[in-house]
């Protein structure tokens, strides 16, 4: 499922259709963007194609960090900012044909969630940037990348945020299913890659130190309580949310990518896709040695080169023979063979 159509439109509204393409839609270090502090001259420009960027994350989520990193500069957006949304353009150009892929066999009534946050993202506010997204079996269904409403004293508390956020997504997606008749078979699962906020899910204990966000607490608790919600850990190189919360380098940017279903559409061929390293072997196998061809080029004109001679040798050697003979005929009657019945008259007469 992807939007083609609407990408190539917006590059085409843009003049974007002929850039240069990039591998990643933001860079990694974004506060060393330059011209922070130069406002952009046409606001209500950058507001329009940042809006119309939105629609296009319905299908693309590998952008959905980069495009709401840029609609939080729309109020007062800087040259900076313009820069950062062409980048995300210029990605889109090498990538207008990427969507979400779906299976109709891996499918099965599993949900399954990856939850993560990046503290005090925000610069200017301090405040942290929470991400989630949810899976019917290996099938995305949602996604999320937001800034939190209020700052975080802690990274466990960030976490935990992003934490109450997806177990509310589970709890509507599992509301959903159970009402079109689709019941869940497994306890949804959740991952985190943060220890101190997956043992505050499991220990019934209240610690001080989550008196300010007791809330969120009291809620995912809850859920794990009832034994409706399982919250695991994850090592932070598999956590697939990671790609919500922050840019990313181009190796990570294209495992996560990858891990979210975001790839190429298939081949409208009827073979189906072939990997391209089977096609070169099949093709190499296909292929004769040079030297073969050179023998097999080469084999029928030696052969014809040899029977020429050998029938030049056989006319020479019979006109050597037919030679010797009439040589040493005249040679012994001093008489030539065309001759010959003259000389036999003459014999006879004598």
């Amino acid at each position: 499922m992807s939007q083609q159509k609407y990408a190539e439109d917006l590059l085409v509204l843009t003049s974007m259709v002929y850039c240069t393409p990039l591998p990643t839609p933001l860079p990694v270090q974004l506060d060393r963007v330059p011209n922070q502090q130069e406002l952009f001259t046409d606001p209500s420009y950058f507001r329009s194609i940042a809006g119309k960027l939105q629609y296009l994350t319905l299908t693309r989520p590998d952008i959905q960090f980069a495009v709401n990193y840029v609609c939080q500069k729309m109020h007062q957006p800087t040259l900076s900012d313009f820069h950062l949304l062409k980048r995300i353009l210029r990605y889109i150009r090498g990538t207008t044909t990427m969507g979400i892929n779906y299976s109709r066999g891996e499918s099965s009534a599993v949900l399954t969630a990856y939850s993560d946050s990046d503290w005090e993202n925000c610069k200017g506010t301090r405040r942290s940037v929470g991400g989630f997204c949810t899976f019917m079996g290996r099938n995305l269904i949602s996604w999320s990348s937001k800034k939190q409403p209020t700052v975080s004293r802690s990274s466990t508390e960030a976490e935990y945020r992003s934490l109450t956020d997806t177990a509310c997504e589970i709890k509507w997606m599992s509301t959903v299913l159970r009402e079109l008749g689709i019941p869940l078979q497994y306890t949804p699962q959740l991952f985190c890659d943060n220890l101190s906020a997956v043992y505050f899910t499991a220990n019934p204990a209240f610690h001080a130190r989550t008196k300010h966000f007791d809330i969120d607490y009291h809620y995912v608790r809850e859920r794990v309580a009832l034994k409706t919600l399982i919250v695991k850990h994850i090592p932070g190189f598999d956590q697939i949310a990671d790609i919500f919360t922050k840019s990313l380098p181009f190796a990570d940017f294209t495992r996560l990518r990858i891990k979210l279903g975001v790839t190429l559409p298939p081949t409208p061929s009827l073979r189906g896709t072939i990997n391209i390293v089977q096609q070169l072997k099949m093709g190499l196998a296909k292929m004769k040695p040079r030297n073969q061809i050179k023998e097999q080029r080469s084999s029928p004109s030696k052969r014809s080169l040899h029977e020429a001679s050998s029938q030049t040798d056989k006319t020479r050697a019979g006109k050597e023979k037919a030679a010797t003979a009439k040589d040493c005929t005249e040679k012994q009657f001093n008489v030539k063979l065309a001759n010959r019945f003259s000389a036999l008259d003459v014999a006879s007469a004598a």
